[in-house]
């Protein structure tokens, strides 16, 4: 990934389900907010509700498919952690990508209200 490093800090993770901003759609939920970095920080999780070990890694593996290939459109400079739901293992990286556009447009859209 180009502009990304992995968040793994579990306070980052806390405080995005606390105070981010939230979109939803497509067997996935998204908590962003701004870092004021030269980049983005990116991480999953994917609850045992979502089925087995199995199932929980082939969510993982979709979503990141789907962001590397989304991650151009993507504003830099934010924390996003995506987080899968029980929908989503009936689901391919590709019926991914309309959440992907639909998150980084709401990206732009809160990005453009926050410089003002």
């Amino acid at each position: 990934m180009l502009y990304t490093e992995i968040l793994k800090d579990a306070g980052v993770f806390s405080r995005l389900y606390k105070n981010g901003c939230r979109t939803s759609g497509c067997g996935a939920a998204a908590y962003y907010s701004l870092n004021r970095r030269p980049y983005n920080r990116f991480g999953i999780t994917a609850g045992k509700k979502v089925g087995c070990a199995v199932e929980r890694n082939r969510a993982k593996r979709i979503i990141r498919a789907a962001y590397r290939k989304n991650e151009l459109l993507l504003p830099i400079g934010y924390d996003i952690v995506i987080v899968a739901r029980p929908d989503i293992a009936q689901k391919k990286s590709t019926e991914l990508d309309g959440f992907m556009k639909k998150l980084s447009k709401e990206m732009i859209k809160n990005c453009e209200k926050a410089s003002r």
